[in-house]
């Protein structure tokens, strides 16, 4: 039987999260591979999973303010329970795809159906007062690196038996994370604190509009869409990268990624609330930016693959840029329009999602051509070092202005 009356509580929505994460963590070390078995060459690999994550992001991008909206409108628990079903689909139908066509086509309709993440930090904010935020977003990015470190390892293990192996698993996963979200997810947004659903508010330039506008965020918007355009470019490429560079098939690249999901996990699961005590949300957006600007660089110097996992480790503090950032934004939004808020920026994140492929993939393509060792090969890598830089630059900035505006005014920082 159906129990409606629990409360909402942080172990619900990180009980979802780590579950989600596992089912796309899973598929990451082998889509890349699934999409080369279609390709004639290396180059024509990059291009066709460049436009495979295109899909994605592309639907993503005008979905998510929808879902965002629809779920300060009708409750998170609703359209997370959307999210898990189209991912179910997705990937069940991506591990029986025969064609390319197929591969784009269904992962168009996942990224339609899925705003999972940006809806979970809503929930959070719905059951979290400001002050407590950055350290809850933390835990659940905790959950999202353990998701990386379970996840990828599974699928690595799994693809060096059979390709289409992770997809199946990750399909089973997604509908066994739908069965827990009916019959154990609380709602956590009460009908009282719930807004109508107004279409034309909810379109992807609206929600930036009013992300924009939000006291306290101003340039972060930029700085939002420059670090997360260069995490997606990374993301895009890495299993690419690695294989072109180094030789690595897919449990190699399952190790790689679950080696980001336990630094992940250590920082935002254990070490972010420490990090609070001592340092600003601001602060650590602007020492985590630094971070992973510097990181960029060496993955793309690189010259063995062991050195990956030695940058990994040592970029641990940039593992707190998104949890520092999502509370600055979070404690600038109107407690009933946290939805569209958090929305606007997966929707803003699913934006850069669709601009990376058609820069990371290109990239890589045009120096596909090199031997393995080549230290061009690494030039989507140093692309992701310019675009962090100019994050950093323009946190700064901004940061500094804020201050000199707030002790003119006399008033403290939100989400500080």
């Amino acid at each position: 039987m159906l129990r409606r009356d629990r409360t909402a509580a942080m172990p619900f929505i990180m009980a979802v999260t780590l579950i989600d994460m596992v089912t796309i963590g899973l598929i990451i070390p082998v889509l890349p591979a699934l999409v080369g078995s279609f390709s004639a060459s290396q180059a024509e690999q990059a291009f066709w999973y460049g436009a495979v994550t295109f899909a994605f992001g592309l639907a993503n991008f005008f979905a998510s303010p929808i879902l965002g909206a629809l779920s300060d409108a009708h409750g998170r628990r609703p359209v997370l329970l959307l999210g898990f079903c189209g991912l179910a689909v997705s990937f069940l139908v991506t591990g029986l795809a025969t064609a390319l066509w197929m591969l784009i086509a269904v992962r168009m309709l996942s990224g339609a159906l899925m705003a999972n993440m940006s809806v979970s930090n809503a929930y959070v904010a719905d059951i979290t007062p400001p002050e407590e935020r950055a350290r809850r977003f933390g835990m659940l990015g905790a959950m999202f690196g353990i998701g990386f470190i379970l996840g990828p390892v599974m699928g690595g293990l799994l693809g060096a038996i059979d390709v289409r192996l992770p997809f199946f698993a990750a399909g089973s996963l997604a509908l066994i994370n739908l069965l827990y979200g009916y019959f154990v997810l609380p709602e956590s947004l009460p009908p009282e604190r719930r807004r109508p659903f107004v279409l034309s508010a909810a379109t992807p330039l609206k929600a930036f509009r009013g992300l924009a506008a939000l006291h306290g965020v101003g340039q972060l918007v930029v700085v939002i869409a420059c670090s997360s355009l260069a995490q997606f470019v990374l993301y895009t490429t890495w299993v690419l990268y690695t294989t072109f560079k180094f030789g690595w098939g897919p449990l190699e690249n399952g190790w790689s990624l679950a080696a980001v999901g336990v630094v992940s996990a250590i920082v935002q699961g254990l070490l972010m609330g420490r990090l609070l005590k001592r340092f600003s949300a601001r602060r650590l957006a602007v020492i985590g930016l630094t971070s992973s600007m510097l990181a960029y660089i060496l993955f793309g110097a690189a010259t063995e693959g062991w050195m990956l996992f030695a940058i990994i480790a040592a970029n641990a503090l940039g593992s707190t840029v998104q949890a520092a950032i999502q509370s600055i934004i979070s404690s600038a939004a109107d407690p009933r329009n946290q939805g569209q808020a958090l929305g606007a920026v997966g929707g803003l994140n699913s934006l850069m999602s669709v601009v990376a492929p058609l820069m990371g993939a290109p990239l890589l393509a045009m120096v596909s051509h090199l031997p393995p060792g080549d230290w061009r090969l690494g030039v989507p890598m140093f692309f992701c070092a310019v675009l962090q830089a100019a994050a950093l630059v323009l946190a700064v900035l901004h940061f500094r202005r804020e201050r000199r505006l707030r002790d003119a005014a006399g008033t403290p920082a939100a989400g500080a």
